[in-house]
This record gives C-alpha cells, sequence and structure tokens, in this order.
C-alpha cells in the first residue's frame, strides 16, 4: 500500500513527466513566462517590416516615427499636417493612447541614443543601438500589460474548477504566452498589438470576476490604443447590456457603465478636446477611407470575392462603406441578441469570437495582421474548442505567410509553428481536453486533404515563381483557402453559441423536475 501511494503521489507531483506541469503555480508560471520571454527576445534578433527599404521602409520606421513625432512636437499637433509633421510620411492613425505610448517611449530612447529620435535627421534610422533599444520598448510593453494580463485571465478563468486545474491552467497560460502569431507581428515583424490585446484580456478577466466597471475601463484604454479593438465592442456591449437588464435597478448600472466609458474616453482625449475642429482631425486619421475597402491580399471577404466581383471598379467608396457596415452589422447581430436575451461568461467569449470574425471578414480596410484579433478570444476558447483553436491558428499563420516572406521570417515561422504544435499536444493534457474530440469519416477526410494543400502552398511560395501574367497567383490562393477557413469556423462558432443557450434551458428544466 505504502509502495503505491508513494508512486502515485511520485507521478502526481511529476505533472506526468512534464516540464510545464511540475511544482508549484507560482514556480509554474514563472517558467512559462521567462520561456516566452527567451522566445521573444530569440525572435527579435531577426529582421522586421522595412527593414533597409527606403525610402518608406515599413512599420518598425513607422513607430519609431511616431516616437520622433510625439517627442518633438506638443500633443496638440501629433495629428496636424505641418512642415515638422508630414502626415504623408507615416503620419499618426491610432488612437491617442497609441500616441502617449509613443512618446513614453521616446523618453527611453532619447536618454540612451538621443540620434534615434531627432527630429527629421532621424529618418529611417537603423542603428544597431536604435533597434536594440525599439526591441526592448516591445518586450517591456509585452511583459507590463500582455503576460500581466494572461496570468490574471487564467487565474479567473480556473477558480472554479476543480479536476486536472493545475494541469489545464500551464497548459493554457503557455498555450497564451507563446501564440506564434502575435509573437511574429510584434516581436518580428514589429508592431505593439501586445498592449491593447493585453488590456483587452485583463478587460475579459474582470468579466469573468464580476468587475465590469474595472473592464469598461481596461476596454476603452484598448479602444484608445488600436481602433481594432471595436472588433470586440458589440460582444462587450451586448454582455454588460444583457446583465444590465436583469440587474435590480438596470439604469443605475447603465449609468455608472457609461460613466466609467465616458470618464475613461474623455481622461484620453482631453488634449484635444478644445475645439470640434481639433477632434476631427484626430477622428479622420482614424478611419482611411480612401485608402479602399481592402489592401494587399486579406483572407477577408472583399478581397476573396474581389477575384469574380471587382468590388473597386464596380462601386465608389460611400457605397463600399455602406456594404461593409451593412454586412458587418449583420454578422454581429444573431450574437449579440444571444447575449443579450441570456449573458454567460462562455457565452461572452463566443460572443467575441463571433463579432471579431464578423469585423474581419467584412469591415472596411481591414490588414492582414487583424486576424490577430478574432484569434484572441479563440485562444481564450482553447481548453473548450481546442480542434477550433488548433485550426484558426495554423490558418491565421498561414493568411500572414506572404506578409512574413516580405520579413524574412520564415525561420521563425517555422520554429514557432512547431513550438506550438509540441505545446499543444504536450503529454498529459490532450486526453484531458474538455472539448477534445478526434474527427472521422468525411470530416477528418476533408480536413487532412486541406492542411495537404496549405503544406503544400507553403513549399510552391518559397520555391517557385508565379507566372508573369498573374504575379500575386499564390497570395490569391493562400487567400482563398484561408478565407473559406474562417467563414467555416465563423458558422460553427455562431451556432455553438446559440446552441448554449438551449443548453442552459436543458439545465433548468431538469433542476426543475
Amino acid at each position: 500500500m505504502e509502495t503505491k501511494k508513494s508512486k502515485k503521489s511520485t507521478k502526481d507531483s511529476n505533472g506526468d513527466g512534464c516540464w510545464l506541469l511540475s511544482g508549484s503555480m507560482p514556480l509554474a508560471f514563472g517558467c512559462i513566462a521567462v520561456f516566452a520571454l527567451l522566445v521573444r527576445v530569440i525572435v527579435s534578433l531577426n529582421s522586421y517590416s522595412g527593414a533597409g527599404d527606403a525610402p518608406k521602409y515599413g512599420d518598425y520606421e513607422a513607430q519609431r516615427h511616431w516616437m520622433e513625432i510625439t517627442l518633438n512636437t506638443p500633443a496638440k499637433k501629433w495629428y496636424q499636417n505641418s512642415t515638422v509633421n508630414d502626415l504623408t510620411y507615416w503620419g499618426l492613425d491610432y488612437p491617442p493612447l497609441t500616441a502617449y505610448q509613443s512618446y513614453a517611449h521616446a523618453l527611453f530612447l532619447h536618454y540612451f541614443h538621443p540620434d534615434s529620435v531627432a527630429l527629421f535627421t532621424s529618418r529611417g534610422h537603423e542603428s544597431p543601438k536604435g533597434k536594440l533599444l525599439m526591441r526592448w520598448t516591445v518586450l517591456s510593453s509585452d511583459v507590463l500589460i500582455f503576460f500581466a494580463a494572461a496570468i490574471y485571465f487564467v487565474i479567473v478563468y480556473y477558480a472554479n474548477r476543480g479536476k486536472n486545474k493545475q494541469q489545464h491552467m500551464t497548459w493554457h497560460l503557455a498555450l497564451i504566452l507563446l501564440g506564434p502569431c502575435l509573437i511574429l507581428i510584434d516581436h518580428g515583424h514589429f508592431q505593439y498589438n501586445c498592449i491593447s490585446l493585453g488590456l483587452t484580456i485583463g478587460a475579459v478577466a474582470a468579466i469573468l470576476s464580476k468587475n465590469e466597471l474595472v473592464a469598461c475601463v481596461l476596454f476603452s484604454l484598448a479602444l484608445n490604443h488600436k481602433q481594432m479593438s471595436a472588433y470586440f465592442a458589440p460582444a462587450f456591449f451586448s454582455h454588460l447590456f444583457g446583465k444590465c437588464l436583469r440587474h435590480r435597478n438596470p439604469l443605475l448600472r447603465v449609468l455608472q457603465l457609461g460613466l466609467a466609458v465616458v470618464g475613461t474616453f474623455i481622461l484620453i482625449w482631453w488634449p484635444y478636446l478644445y475645439s470640434v475642429d481639433t477632434v476631427k482631425e484626430v477622428l479622420s486619421r482614424l478611419a482611411p477611407f480612401e485608402r479602399g475597402i481592402y489592401e494587399d491580399y486579406v483572407a477577408n471577404f472583399w478581397c476573396t470575392t474581389s477575384v469574380l466581383i471587382k468590388w473597386k471598379r464596380l462601386f465608389p467608396t460611400p457605397s463600399l462603406r455602406l456594404f461593409s457596415l451593412s454586412a458587418t452589422l449583420l454578422g454581429v447581430l444573431p450574437s449579440m441578441v444571444q447575449q443579450i436575451k441570456a449573458p454567460s461568461d462562455l457565452g461572452f467569449l463566443y460572443a467575441l469570437l463571433n463579432s471579431s470574425l464578423s469585423f474581419y471578414l467584412f469591415s472596411f480596410q481591414v490588414h492582414e495582421k487583424s486576424i490577430l484579433l478574432p484569434l484572441l478570444p479563440a485562444t481564450l476558447l482553447a481548453l473548450e474548442e481546442p480542434l477550433l483553436f488548433r485550426w484558426l491558428t495554423y490558418f491565421a499563420l498561414l493568411s500572414m505567410f506572404p506578409l512574413l516572406c516580405r520579413d524574412r521570417l520564415i525561420l521563425p515561422y517555422v520554429v514557432l509553428l512547431i513550438l506550438f504544435v509540441l505545446i499543444y499536444y504536450i503529454p498529459g493534457i490532450r486526453s484531458t481536453k474538455k472539448g477534445e474530440s478526434s474527427p472521422t469519416g468525411l470530416k477528418k477526410l476533408v480536413m487532412i486533404l486541406v492542411l495537404l494543400c496549405s503544406f503544400f502552398l507553403h513549399i510552391v511560395y518559397v520555391t517557385l515563381r508565379p507566372p508573369q501574367k498573374y504575379p500575386f497567383l499564390f497570395e490569391a490562393v493562400i487567400m482563398l483557402l484561408s478565407c473559406s477557413q474562417f467563414v467555416t469556423i465563423a458558422v460553427y462558432s455562431n451556432l455553438k453559441q446559440w446552441m448554449l443557450e438551449s443548453s442552459i434551458w436543458m439545465e433548468k428544466e431538469k433542476k426543475v423536475q
């Protein structure tokens, strides 16, 4: 008996022989965080967007230029075209919180390397020291905001779960912090999506822990950092409104949440509230309709269907804006109605996925990198929907493959994809995933064929040249394949969200009986 007990305790303490599951919770979380940070550092040693590509370079130069402008001009002039601030050269096109973040990072760069943010003379600055400091601004932002929010979410999400709780928590945290798409875009390509996405995760965790006022503030901050956070707005609104309707004093609760949102916006926008014209100037920078309904080969509805319907040629921009708005609203409406009727924590996570997918597929001026937004709630649902999460992650990577190839990030792409697969199929976890079910029959055959096609596309894209008559043929095929998977996931996820409501009623009927 003693031998059996000792063997069992040894097995439990070792977490089924996996380093990720061993030890106490703080130790496990610490190991995952350190490893995730190390992976980011290694990826940041690679190339980035627009490296050495004069005269406008790329996203790296855009971020650096915003630091230059915010450091050397007053806040009121950050969004105004002038001889000092030429908006045609990477003008600020994100909300004020991004501008404040750029200013804070500019102070850091100016202290250690003034030449990297000097007015005019720093354009295209790519010194080794400057690049090192720029990379550290992303790393620090990631650790301070995204890492902290991810840990907060995992603690809250698993607070009332019993069986396999520690295994699931460590596995889930590893998947969130080692998501290949966000690492490649922020620490390879070069952006600060970790801030807005981190604030969104914090807001989600606050809702799950019943701190709606905190959630309103955090999500308002996310909206004021990147306007694409609006992809999640219908889910937040419908869920909170549904809860308000069930509050003992609905009007008072709506007023409280509304004041939290309005107060946060006023605080962030304060330097621009002295005139209506100034506010309009900022807003005009946040909605660049003149760029058209899509750019490049993004795997959304408008770009994919443009193979057959030449939207830009057939319709003027105002009409396309109306089409886009109508399609987006129709896409998010079912999810919103469900949450207003029957708000629930799990339903809210599905609503986040459905809302962000609808925006990605149908909204105006979507970029390849915008797939990071629907990928976030899919990651938060990894335990409930492991197959959906795995499938969306893979095709999100595929949809960005041409962009990452241009940035010369193929090696990090392959390594992070392999690392993702290894973590997903970690020993001792796979068999306990709540929503895991192996596809069978025709479904399995179709999935195998789609995967084989995607592997073939990877090889073709890096080894062959497209026909001269169709220079973007490979990008178009990748776009078509990826979009088909995103649409399939959107349909499934919407159906699953509505099925939650029926399952809740069935549970209630059982209790009554």
